[in-house]
């Protein structure tokens, strides 16, 4: 199956909200997922971290969300989820049953990272000003969310020499 293409030629302020929204719908969806794996594994640092991220994903996408219904009411949307991937969400291989905190931080990292790449690599082809000025301010939020995990993670003690995980059974069939 081909993904919808977003075409950033032609990308509409419309439009580009929308898919800022369903960005961070996308990430607060797998961090709650996330959480979710971590309370059921009883790592609760990681679990906590992942829900802080939840709550920073929600409120970020009530931001834009209100932003575009200011703008342009309860006109429908023409941009899907199924045109987006992974763009802000964490990826799932990165995470582990048991994971400390630290490693909860490395993987929103990484998510915050490619998120501000998505932007850097949209720039070039949003020929709309309105858009282009939205996905600047979307570029530096991601870096500025970066640069707040990043002071997190200098706050956190190195984690143990052993991996818990190191420790884990792998699946078996039931």
């Amino acid at each position: 199956m081909t993904r919808p293409k977003i075409d950033f030629t032609k990308i509409s302020l419309r439009d580009a909200l929308d898919l800022a929204v369903l960005i961070e719908e996308e990430a607060k969806d797998r961090y709650e997922e996330l959480a979710a794996q971590m309370e059921i594994h009883h790592t609760p640092e990681a679990a906590s971290f992942f829900r802080l991220m939840v709550g920073n994903e929600t409120k970020h996408g009530e931001q834009l969300a209100a932003r575009r219904a200011a703008l342009f009411r309860d006109e429908p949307r023409t941009v899907t989820r199924a045109m987006l991937w992974d763009v802000e969400a964490p990826e799932y291989d990165e995470v582990r049953a048991s994971m400390t905190r630290r490693q909860a931080l490395g993987v929103a990292l990484r998510a915050e990272e490619k998120a501000q790449a998505f932007f850097v690599a949209a720039l070039p082809y949003v020929r709309d000003a309105d858009v282009k000025a939205l996905f600047e301010e979307l570029r530096d939020e991601e870096a500025q969310h970066r640069r707040m995990v990043e002071t997190e993670l200098a706050k956190l003690p190195p984690d143990p020499p052993v991996d818990p995980g190191d420790f884990e059974d792998e699946p078996v069939a039931q």
